[in-house]
């Protein structure tokens, strides 16, 4: 069980770590469950079936709908949208349907992600991400750990995106697309296909145009291993078999990535001399 803590003299809170903290103006419902150490802002309301871990903070003016569940220590800023219902006119309400986050998550202010519209695969977010302002997730979303999406960045239902991929401001993805891991996406584009993992896309039209070599450096990939991803990347570029990818981790994972079925198809390259002036 869990304690709450509230100053009824001035209507403020005081922060136990050992308490939930839920002010006074918030609507929580009987049937949420919030962790110890847990706290939540004014106006904020809490539906049926939620469960917020530890240390998460929720914000002023938060509106987490049903069947949500919130990991340890995530950061909800005010007038964020968790969990509503899909925008697809064949959901039928009243499916139970869910929205799952993981750990130390910064969700900014105006961030909507909805539940899924599939009983058996929820709408997914990993830990360690960071949305901007107004970024939108849609239904069916798998977002892997360390995802950074930029001010406005809208994702269609169904789109996976790869562990540390970058998406830069009001960049729009078509639903069933796939953003792969350490991907570094320029701002203001439509993503109407999938993007290569450890890229950098961007372009009219959309291509890509090399390695996104400074997310991989911050990442620790250098040496061999980056020189290894060079070589693949040439490779597809030249359209030969990805047998001839050197043996690393990071290759076996672009191979893997790049054989498995797509149903939007894979984004080309551009020249050598675009690439190098990118």
């Amino acid at each position: 069980m869990h304690s709450t803590h509230i100053d009824k003299k001035n209507g403020m809170h005081e922060f136990y770590p050992d308490c939930t903290v839920i002010h006074p103006t918030a609507v929580v419902s009987e049937l949420a469950h919030i962790d110890t150490g847990a706290r939540v802002g004014p106006y904020s309301i809490i539906e049926d079936n939620v469960h917020i871990g530890s240390g998460s903070v929720i914000g002023p003016h938060v509106v987490i709908k049903r069947n949500v569940r919130i990991g340890k220590n995530n950061k909800i800023h005010s007038h964020s949208v968790l969990g509503d219902t899909p925008q697809d006119i064949s959901f039928i309400e009243d499916e139970p349907t869910w929205l799952i986050i993981g750990d130390r998550n910064v969700i900014r202010e105006g961030v909507t992600i909805h539940r899924s519209t599939s009983t058996e695969n929820p709408t997914m977010v990993g830990s360690d991400c960071f949305f901007m302002a107004y970024a939108h997730i849609a239904h069916d979303c798998v977002i892997q750990n360390g995802v950074i999406l930029t001010n406005n960045v809208a994702l269609g239902g169904y789109v996976e995106v790869g562990e540390k991929a970058f998406l830069g401001g009001a960049v729009v993805v078509h639903q069933f697309c796939r953003i792969g891991c350490f991907s570094m996406t320029a701002g203001q584009i439509a993503i109407r296909r999938d993007v290569l993992p450890y890229s950098l896309i961007g372009g009219c039209p959309v291509r890509h145009f090399r390695l996104n070599t400074i997310g991989l450096r911050r990442a620790g990939l250098k040496g061999k291993r980056y020189r290894a991803l060079e070589i693949a990347f040439r490779a597809l570029r030249k359209e030969k078999n990805s047998n001839e990818f050197p043996l690393t981790a990071e290759t076996e994972l672009l191979r893997s990535w790049y054989l498995s079925p797509s149903k939007r198809g894979v984004y080309g390259f551009a020249s050598s001399d675009e690439a190098d002036s990118f």
